[in-house]
């Protein structure tokens, strides 16, 4: 499983406040307890005043730097704003994101061309996020043939079919699986990845719901994710998924994550 940490967004309330108070210290433990705990990728996402995005984007993008040597997920829903601080990421990683609204994809698309940079593609268009299959997977076609002009293989592309809430659509795990299972079905090689957590808004005890989403998801062929790798309970789902699965050949990343303590309880190896 590709994990996209997700926590250093402006849209937390904690992160919030140490972006305002430009708290670096705050800033780099996150991004190193995020590589500690596996993170393939630091998502980075101011979530501030549009005059003051770039600014903060670059602060987040220069701390982080500092301290962890984890590619970054620049992540920011203005194409320009990533365009603008994309030449201050140290080395390739993921532009968070496309999709067929507005000009995105021919913003962003050009500054992959000619190097080893990933993209999240968010399954969306001018009139939001379908709610049919079809549509989904003509918007993932439009932007895999976009990609392939600036020779972008579909390895590179991270599709995000943009799971609904279950408190608002009672089927919302079926179709998101269905929706996954479709997208690896056209393009074998391409990422599905997904914020899991979106499933459970509204929801009591919103942890239940997420980590068994997260094995369902496994399942039907989702490999990367926009998660807080710190929350044991959604790695040891991880692991124990690929396990039961059959991908994990005589569970030995399982047993390896449970003698370095990453899974069980704590201290028990």
């Amino acid at each position: 499983m590709i994990i996209i940490g997700e926590k250093i967004n402006g849209s937390i309330p904690a992160v919030k406040t140490a972006i305002e108070n430009r708290d670096a210290a705050f800033i780099a433990d996150r991004a190193v307890k995020q590589t500690a705990a596996g993170a393939h990728f630091i998502d980075v996402c101011a979530s501030t005043a549009p005059e003051y995005e770039v600014e903060t984007l670059k602060w987040l993008i220069d701390v982080v730097q500092d301290v962890t040597d984890t590619p970054l997920c620049i992540d920011s829903p203005n194409p320009r704003v990533i365009e603008a601080v994309f030449k201050y990421a140290n080395k390739p990683g993921m532009l968070n994101s496309i999709s067929e609204e507005g000009d995105k994809c021919d913003v962003l698309l050009p500054l992959m061309a000619g190097n080893t940079w990933e993209v999240v593609g968010l399954t969306c268009n001018d009139r939001g996020i379908p709610n049919n299959l079809e549509t989904k997977l003509d918007i993932t076609k439009i932007m895999v043939e976009k990609a392939d002009k600036y020779g972008i293989t579909p390895d590179r592309i991270h599709i995000d079919p943009c799971v609904m809430a279950l408190s608002t659509e009672n089927n919302s795990m079926l179709n998101f699986a269905e929706e996954i299972r479709s997208i690896k079905a056209l393009f074998p090689t391409i990422h599905v990845t997904g914020a899991i957590s979106n499933i459970s808004f509204g929801l009591p005890v919103r942890g239940l719901i997420n980590k068994t989403a997260m094995a369902f998801a496994i399942q039907a062929g989702m490999d990367s994710a926009v998660m807080d790798p710190l929350n044991r309970e959604m790695r040891e789902t991880i692991f124990a998924t690929y396990a039961l699965l059959g991908q994990d050949k005589h569970c030995r990343k399982y047993s390896k994550a449970f003698r370095a303590g990453q899974i069980g309880s704590a201290g028990n190896k």
